[in-house]
């Protein structure tokens, strides 16, 4: 029997306002291996953890039970105090009674009785708890980016210049991502590539950084300090090493009539092609689906054409397999589509477009060469009408339920450019809500109302009819209680912002967490934001959610001071709480090594003594310590029971559970 210390905290009043402390504490002694008892407000203290460091020599402890709350918290705090004691810090267990009992429940009575449960279940665990030891992994001095946008732009640069090698990993053609859309930025309204081109050259030219455009993130192995990532570098039909980006290629190509991407589809682009101007590397890549030369094996034109001999048809994919002590995620965002939003006639006009459909059309290297200008006919607009909240703060199935942050901030931007270039022209600007959380943000948007006259509405709009070469804009004004009905010639659409489709594929490789709106989950939303609950996984942009360009960069350099913090190790201490197989109940059917996500379970042929002096060999389980990161999926899947965790035993387990029905 274990000689236990209970401690419970009032953590202020955020559990002792609903649980009554003297009475968990009354009712714990009573319990079976409890030598000590005691409260203080606030145990994580140095007060408090001086206290229990102070029982632990005194009453010769030989495990700890600390009331609290979250052990996502201060577990590492309280097992640290036993460890400075002299206690095996795994002997401590934690009783999470402020977030399971007085956040939840009005009733003390409730939670008290609740907290009580909770305190014997932590108890009857400790009397099975046994000392562990961590043991430690080694750490590969290199990091991968997934995603090359100005987040996984400004995440690489930082870990590089610290001295460590990283490995960005783009999908596109080129590095730069959404930034490199944009026309202007807030609140600044300074030129989105003069701000981003010189962060995507320095990438390009740093020493440390190596850049895989075109290519995809295929297979994730292995655990924090040492992942083994295969990455498949898609076949461009071109030869980086001999292309001169003369660009002759591209103006010869006949076949000029798909989509351009960039463009968001506004108009076409040839089939061999660079997504811009300022594209990094300045190395086309071929589109098989609209090559003539792919689709019917004739053309062949850019091969002729190319004095450099870099076109190359035969290319393949390749395979890369590289290993990494860390891996961020910055996988960014794209719009929702529209096409169940009939009410605003996105697929029946050319005239109503969105948000980054008219930061193209207002570059200068955009379709119309950055005129402001009707897509049906041409023509300047005269009156535009913007679109707040089109799929954000949506209370149906059809958007999302979240404000997407950037969309009030953007449509003042476009709406004072409108303004500012083309001043014959009226603005009006239907919202909800105008949110402008950041710095200069609200005075930037009071300078679109009382600078640039342009005409915010509270309301929204009940339908766009396209009519007579005109977009009639049915709408409602909520503060003068009257329908307004606005001949516009053009109307914008502030749509959603969504994570991009490859973050589900992404997460799933990578075994992180994400929320039911498909953004990647962090460890904890006020303590480690850019951290994911997988371990060596760091989170940077829009991929764990909604931000704009500044707040996106901060997280970049956050992710990279914890990546930095990680790789500068020699190695990293193991969880001890791995799984380890009963030999003797081990049947040998793989079960477990096929749910290990890890990798960490092997097979081998092990002789045992069999009745009458004979020799049996079995095929049995065997665990890597340094890999196993104690997830428990093997004694899930283990059809024998054979397979235990060190820490979170069966019988652990089970004794807490009898603690409960008692």
């Amino acid at each position: 029997m274990q000689r236990i210390g209970v401690f419970v905290c009032h953590c202020g009043s955020n559990i002792a306002a609903t649980v009554d402390v003297k009475k968990v504490v009354e009712m714990v002694r009573l319990e079976p291996g409890v030598v000590h008892a005691e409260d203080y407000q606030y145990m994580c203290s140095e007060v408090g953890q001086a206290k229990i460091a102070a029982a632990i020599r005194e009453k010769h402890l030989t495990g700890v039970v600390v009331c609290s709350c979250s052990p996502r918290m201060h577990e590492t705090t309280f097992r640290k105090a036993a460890e400075k004691a002299g206690l095996n810090p795994y002997m401590v267990e934690i009783a999470n009674i402020r977030e399971h009992c007085s956040w939840i429940h009005k009733n003390i009575e409730e939670a008290t009785e609740k907290a009580v449960i909770l305190a014997r279940a932590a108890i009857a665990k400790v009397n099975l708890d046994a000392p562990l030891v961590a043991g430690e992994s080694r750490v590969t001095k290199r990091a991968l980016v997934i995603g090359g946008g100005i987040a996984g732009i400004q995440t690489a640069l930082d870990i590089a210049d610290a001295g460590y090698e990283v490995d960005i990993v783009e999908k596109t053609p080129s590095i730069g991502g959404r930034m490199s859309q944009l026309d202007k930025t807030f609140p600044t309204l300074d030129c989105s590539a003069c701000i981003l081109t010189p962060k995507m050259v320095e990438a390009s030219a740093h020493e440390k950084i190596n850049i895989y455009t075109y290519s995809e993130v295929e297979k994730v192995s292995g655990f924090v300090g040492d992942f083994t990532v295969d990455i498949r570098k898609k076949a461009r039909s071109v030869d980086m090493t001999k292309c001169t980006g003369c660009g002759l290629c591209q103006e010869k190509c006949p076949s000029k009539k798909a989509p351009s991407e960039f463009n968001r589809g506004l108009n076409t682009r040839s089939a061999i092609y660079t997504p811009f101007a300022q594209a990094i590397p300045n190395v086309p890549v071929i589109d098989r689906e609209h090559c003539i030369k792919f689709k019917t094996g004739k053309c062949g034109l850019c091969e002729k054409v190319c004095q450099a001999g870099a076109i190359d048809y035969t290319q393949k994919d390749e395979i890369i397999t590289e290993k990494y002590g860390a891996i961020v995620v910055a996988t960014g965002f794209d719009t929702i589509k529209l096409d169940k939003y009939d009410e605003y006639a996105y697929n029946q006009s050319k005239d109503v477009i969105t948000s980054l459909e008219l930061e193209r059309i207002m570059n200068a290297a955009g379709p119309t060469q950055g005129h402001l200008e009707r897509l049906s006919d041409g023509k300047p607009p005269k009156n535009m009408v913007f679109i707040q909240c089109v799929g954000s703060r949506c209370s149906d199935k059809r958007g999302k339920s979240y404000c997407s942050k950037i969309c009030c901030m953007y449509t003042a931007k476009h709406a004072m450019l409108c303004r500012e270039k083309y001043p014959d022209t009226d603005v009006y600007v239907f919202y909800i809500d105008v949110r402008t959380p950041g710095k200069l943000f609200d005075e930037f948007y009071r300078r679109a109302v009382e600078e640039y006259g342009v005409h915010y509405i509270k309301g929204m709009v009940g339908k766009v009819v396209p009519e007579g070469g005109k977009l009639k804009v049915q709408a409602s004004d909520l503060l003068d209680n009257r329908q307004l009905h606005i001949d516009a010639d053009m109307v914008v659409l502030a749509a959603a912002i969504e994570p991009d489709k490859s973050a589900r594929s992404i997460a799933t490789m990578l075994t992180a967490s994400m929320d039911t709106n498909d953004f990647f989950t962090e460890a904890h939303p006020k303590l480690r934001p850019v951290e994911s609950p997988t371990a060596g996984v760091f989170l940077s942009g829009t991929c764990q959610g909604p931000k704009d360009i500044p707040e996106t960069v901060a997280q970049a350099s956050a992710a990279a001071a914890k990546v930095i913090g990680l790789l500068c190790k020699d190695s990293l201490t193991c969880n001890p709480c791995t799984a380890q197989p009963d030999e003797m109940m081990c049947n040998g059917c793989s079960s477990c090594e096929k749910v290990c996500p890890y990798g960490a379970i092997t097979y081998i042929d092990k002789e045992f003594r069999g009745p009458n002096r004979t020799t049996l060999i079995r095929r049995v389980a065997q665990v890597n310590p340094a890999v196993c990161q104690g997830c428990g999926a093997c004694t899930v899947a283990c059809p024998s029971g054979a397979m235990d965790l060190k820490g979170f035993s069966n019988k652990q387990i089970m004794a807490e559970v009898d603690a409960i029905c008692r």
